[in-house]
């Protein structure tokens, strides 16, 4: 895998995860001059891909932070049945390598901030909780920590992962509930590198990760920003406002943008979610 050197222009490139297959990885460089503050490891969430955070990559550059985000196993450009998971513990495995390889290839005492979305913030956290040396710092946006999900659901959910675990459905993800911004809605329902599957194992995995985290709040060790939408329709935001309250204060900071919907990044009015996140960059890096 390359790492372009601040100043070039964004490029795709890709890593080979451990059992063969190719993970696509966008990098935003800083320009020629800026000095590093940090690097910020973008995980996506489900259904989509590491280019729809064009918007949020450039403030970051703008702030010092040099960008790196990479398609998840089953998504996007890389490698993987859509929506599928190989293994239960898939797309956790892939971020810590991914941090790995990252880290080698940045200077000694850079930080390096992990941001997920979604079920993307439910694998960063999961991968802080199970290995909180690995990260400087953490900034969860909208987390999969609590589900929506109805009784045959949980019924099926208790079944279909050791009996199907590849069987595919729809995710049941209403775009019309991701932002106020018809653009942003537009934008994701034509593009050709969203989907809409979802695995039995992958289900899994969103429906017991989420309260394992939560679970596991009150020795939480990881400097962490939590970023959500109080009026959230496609996940719970009382997984949040949970996990915040157990949380040790002095680790864990967050904000509820109360009217805001899911991507709380690409909201009609998202400078109060940059301004929180500016301010606790600011203060920390």
């Amino acid at each position: 895998m390359s790492f372009p050197m601040p100043g070039s222009a964004p490029t795709l490139t890709t890593f080979t995860a451990t059992d063969g297959d190719n993970l696509a990885v966008q990098d935003w460089p800083l320009a020629e001059g800026v000095r590093l503050r940090g690097l910020v490891l973008l995980v996506h969430g489900l259904g989509e891909h590491a280019g729809r955070y064009d918007r949020l990559a450039q403030r970051l550059n703008g702030w010092g932070f040099a960008v790196r985000g990479y398609d998840q196993y089953g998504h996007g450009e890389s490698g993987g049945l859509r929506g599928a998971l190989s293994t239960a513990g898939r797309l956790v495995d892939d971020l810590a390598d991914l941090v790995q390889s990252t880290r080698a290839k940045i200077a000694v005492g850079v930080p390096l901030i992990v941001l997920g979305h979604s079920m993307g913030g439910l694998v960063a956290a999961r991968l802080a909780q199970a290995h909180p040396t690995q990260l400087d710092a953490l900034v969860l946006s909208s987390p999969a920590l609590a589900t929506r999900i109805n009784p045959l659901q949980k019924l099926l959910l208790r079944t279909l992962p050791w009996v199907a675990p590849n069987l595919r459905v729809g995710n049941g993800l209403d775009p019309r509930w991701l932002s106020h911004d018809p653009e942003v809605v537009a934008a994701y329902r034509v593009d050709p590198l969203v989907h809409d599957r979802i695995s039995a194992r992958l289900a899994q995995f969103i429906a017991t990760g989420g309260p394992r985290v939560v679970a596991g709040a009150g020795q939480w060790k990881v400097p962490t920003l939590l970023l959500y939408a109080g009026d959230d329709r496609l996940v719970d935001p009382a997984g949040s406002r949970t996990f915040a309250a157990v949380a040790p204060r002095e680790l864990v900071t967050s904000h509820c943008f109360d009217r805001a919907f899911h991507e709380i990044f690409n909201e009609a009015d998202a400078q109060p979610v940059f301004d929180a996140l500016q301010r606790w960059l600011d203060a920390r890096f």
